[in-house]
């Protein structure tokens, strides 16, 4: 069986005041001649469809004409809600969509939503569970709440082969993820974050949330990832990942290039130099672009300049400001790898202008270690 798992589509979404609908249809149309060419059997889409949670008009059609194709080319069709979606609004219809194998799940009804399929090697369960905030669950932190729904409401057949689709911030002390500029997360030494041990019985995990795709873990825990850059940050390719399951234990999982209407980058140089045209012809000119400008002279209207070669110029940054800006992102990723109590002690010292003692360390240690319920 093959399925093709992508995640945050975040249709809807704008960068800097430019409407998106145009490559987010163009990137949806990629992704299904990809589930053609692969002659995929099932497609997963983990959450975050929509930038908001009452959607525009525009991004409903948009989503609403990927959904009818897929299911037009006979594709079984799998969603779940993400943090970004309303899960009310998602649902609609969805017990009658079943009927043309598409399934949603976007509401927490206090139990997973589970679908059997069938293949040469026997059946696959796949369990969609959405985005489930953790006062809905009685829990303190998102872990708390997913390890509550994995002992309360899932039920594992260990003969059959088990994939799990959910939206969550996974990591681990030794396995944190990547995050780029266009995450939405808040990490506070691992409070928000989901084990993927949590997992380790699911043949194949399909994570949305983060925008990079990768792994997490040891096991098949995997981002997929965002079909397109929503940020300047994210400036790796793109891809989705086609996974086949064979027989029980045997799981193949790759990656599928995509390819934007246009790309997300940056440029750097003289204003002047930027905008000859031997320099422009070199990439598409079209591309959303962010220019690191190295001028020493001021500068009129630098913008009308640059989009009058690059009509979808974005954002104008001056070196020196690149540079602190370089400085501040360093300092939010050491902070970021820091654990709660380290967090702790930093701010301590920051305000006491002096150390904690062992004494304090040692009951601040007990009154975190009581806060997250350990």
């Amino acid at each position: 069986m093959k399925l093709l798992h992508t995640a945050d589509l975040h249709i809807g979404k704008t960068m800097y005041e430019f409407p998106l609908y145009e490559d987010q249809a163009y990137i949806l149309n990629q992704i299904l001649e990809i589930a053609r060419k692969e002659q995929v059997d099932v497609l997963l889409l983990a959450g975050d469809i929509y930038d908001r949670s009452i959607p525009s008009t525009e991004a409903v059609t948009v989503f609403d004409e990927f959904l009818t194709a897929c299911v037009k080319e006979g594709i079984v069709t799998m969603v779940i809600s993400g943090n970004h979606d309303s899960p009310e609004r998602l649902s609609f219809g969805g017990r009658l969509f079943e009927e043309n194998r598409l399934y949603i799940a976007g509401t927490w009804e206090g139990q997973v939503k589970q679908v059997t399929l069938e293949d040469e090697y026997g059946e696959v369960d796949f369990f969609l569970l959405p985005f489930v905030r953790p006062g809905q669950l009685q829990a303190r932190t998102e872990g708390e709440g997913v390890e509550k729904i994995m002992k309360e409401a899932v039920s594992l057949d260990k003969g059959k082969r088990n994939v799990l689709m959910t939206h969550y911030f996974v990591g681990g002390k030794n396995c944190e993820p990547e995050l780029s500029e266009s995450e939405n997360t808040v990490y506070v030494g691992g409070i928000d974050m989901v084990s993927p041990a949590l997992f380790e019985e699911f043949d194949y995990v399909a994570l949305g949330h983060l925008h990079k795709a990768q792994k997490v873990g040891k096991n098949h825990v995997y981002y997929a990832g965002s079909p397109l850059a929503y940020s300047f940050s994210e400036n790796s390719s793109k891809t989705v990942q086609l996974v086949e399951l064979l027989k029980p234990g045997e799981v193949v999982v790759k990656k599928v290039p995509l390819k934007p209407l246009r790309q997300v980058r940056t440029v750097e140089g003289d204003l002047w130099e930027l905008t000859k045209e031997q320099i422009a012809a070199l990439e598409n000119r079209e591309d959303y672009i962010r220019a690191v400008l190295t001028n020493e002279e001021a500068l009129m209207e630098p913008m009308a300049v640059l989009r009058s070669v690059y009509p979808n110029a974005m954002e104008i940054i001056l070196k020196e400001k690149e540079l602190a800006n370089v400085n501040q992102r360093r300092q939010q990723i050491t902070r970021k790898k820091k654990s709660g109590i380290e967090l702790f002690r930093d701010f301590y010292t920051y305000v006491e202008e002096k150390d904690m003692s062992e004494k304090q360390l040692a009951a601040a240690e007990e009154m975190m270690d009581k806060a997250l319920m350990k």
